[in-house]
């Protein structure tokens, strides 16, 4: 008996598609020697391609069609003959364990063979009982009926696999050609700042070698004025003097300079996906500034009053912010609109010289300051070199720190453009912002200073963001 059990299952693999496990469905026979159903064949070769691969040992076959094996599909049909003879032979001995009698029936309700005593039984006298071979063929035909919906899904499948490969819009070349495409933007962007910056920077050497010049050359007039006799001399020195008193005054231009704006298209859109939520801390005990009860503003007390006409003589008096930030990037904004003078930066300890450029270790704060002069306005840097004339004040400022490389930066938010830039600094500590609105000019009233909501859009009529 298991001589013939193994040449069945022997018969079973030769009629047995490797693909669908099932037995061949118009076998067709491949250039390689491998069969396979027609159907499945179909299924696993891409269209369009210009390769066809056998599913089983991936040769390339020369073609695609292939008429149907018909030796192989009498094989096939005769194959399941006998092996539905050696089922029902198989089935024919199997006796019940019970009642030593041969299971000729099935227990629809139990799913369950039986022989005609156990059907007898009270235990089976309700249930829906069958004969073994009429409930084998039902099985058959539900099995086939489901088979035959699995199919119509693969086919489904094998098609929505097929368009994925080949989709209607490729997303990915359209979306790598437009950042292609805004890169290119970009480095043309950059090469005219560049560009521009070279100009300004050529420009202002000449103006500097043309004041040096008339210096100079205002000094050779004096020295050959003072060895002229004193006829010549009193009827040149009038046109001497005019000459002095127009070159002085043109020191002040020269010594500050002016902070000049260069736009970074994009920038400020790039750093708001790093910004923050910051509140200012309600515990300051300072009665020179007070902070709102939503603690997103600060502004200068009526205490706070500045006799100084000199800005660098003045006292700042200080908000720190509530949060404190010890890795990863930060963005955060602050409204200075109605203040003409005001400061902001970061608070930190224990700095160490790193690379030569912080070399004291006391410094515990950055900063950036606005301070107005008459009618000028100027921004500084503490510590830092910062020290330019603007031409008009800038209304929003856009902070930056990112922890891990010891950068912060300031922006003009308004006009997208970098003022100033800290870098190299070795945090070792949390890093607090901190804010002052002041110092107050004399017989002045400031207004507040507004840390910027998380999603402020632009607002026309104050030319910045709210």
């Amino acid at each position: 008996m298991a001589a013939v059990l193994e040449k069945v299952q022997e018969l079973q693999k030769e009629i047995t598609c490797s693909m669908c496990r099932s037995y061949f469905s118009e076998p067709v026979t491949i250039w390689c020697g491998h069969s396979f159903c027609r159907a499945c064949l179909s299924q696993s070769w891409i269209l369009g391609a210009r390769a066809f691969f056998c599913p089983e040992c991936r040769q390339v076959n020369p073609v695609k069609e292939f008429p149907v094996n018909n030796i192989l599909a009498q094989l096939t049909d005769t194959g399941k003959e006998l092996c539905f003879l050696h089922l029902q032979s198989t089935e024919g001995q199997s006796h019940c364990g019970r009642h030593q009698k041969v299971l000729k029936l099935f227990c629809e309700d139990d799913q369950t063979p039986l022989c005609v005593r156990c059907s007898q039984s009270p235990g089976h006298g309700a249930h829906k009982v069958s004969p073994v071979e009429e409930a084998a063929h039902k099985c058959r035909k539900k099995l086939q009926h489901i088979q035959s919906h699995l199919g119509k899904h693969l086919e489904e499948a094998e098609e929505l696999l097929n368009q994925r490969k080949r989709p209607a819009v490729d997303w990915y070349w359209m979306i790598e050609g437009e950042y292609n495409k805004l890169h290119h933007f970009l480095k043309k962007a950059e090469r005219q700042c560049l560009e521009k910056i070279m100009e300004d920077k050529r420009a202002s050497q000449d103006r500097l070698s043309q004041h040096r010049q008339a210096l100079l050359d205002l000094m050779l007039a004096l020295q050959e004025a003072d060895h002229q006799p004193n006829l010549d001399l009193l009827q040149d020195v009038k046109q001497l003097l005019v000459r002095t008193e127009s070159m002085l005054p043109q020191r002040i231009n020269v010594d500050v300079p002016e902070l000049r704006e260069y736009p970074i298209p994009g920038m400020i859109e790039m750093l708001r996906q790093f910004r923050v939520d910051i509140t200012m801390d309600p515990t300051v005990d300072n009665p020179f500034v007070t902070v709102s009860e939503d603690l997103k503003s600060v502004k200068a007390a009526d205490v706070w009053q500045v006799e100084t006409e000199h800005p660098d003589d003045t006292v700042h008096h200080y908000v720190f912010a509530e949060q404190a930030f010890s890795s990863g990037r930060h963005y955060w904004e602050v409204d200075v609109a109605q203040l003409p003078q005001w400061t902001l930066g970061i608070h930190t300890l224990h700095l160490r010289r790193r690379w030569g450029w912080y070399v004291d270790s006391s410094v515990s704060v950055f900063l950036l300051c606005c301070v107005k002069n008459e009618e000028d306005y100027y921004l500084k840097t503490y510590p830092g070199s910062l020290n330019h004339r603007v031409r008009s004040p800038v209304p929003r400022v856009g902070v930056y720190l990112e922890y891990s490389s010891g950068t912060l930066a300031f922006y003009n938010v308004l006009q997208q453009s970098i003022i100033y830039r800290f870098y190299l600094i070795q945090f070792t500590v949390p890093v607090t912002p901190i804010f002052s609105p002041g110092p107050p000019l004399p017989g002045s009233k400031a207004g507040p200073m507004t840390l910027c909501p998380m999603d402020s859009p632009l607002c026309a009529c104050c030319n910045a963001y709210l």
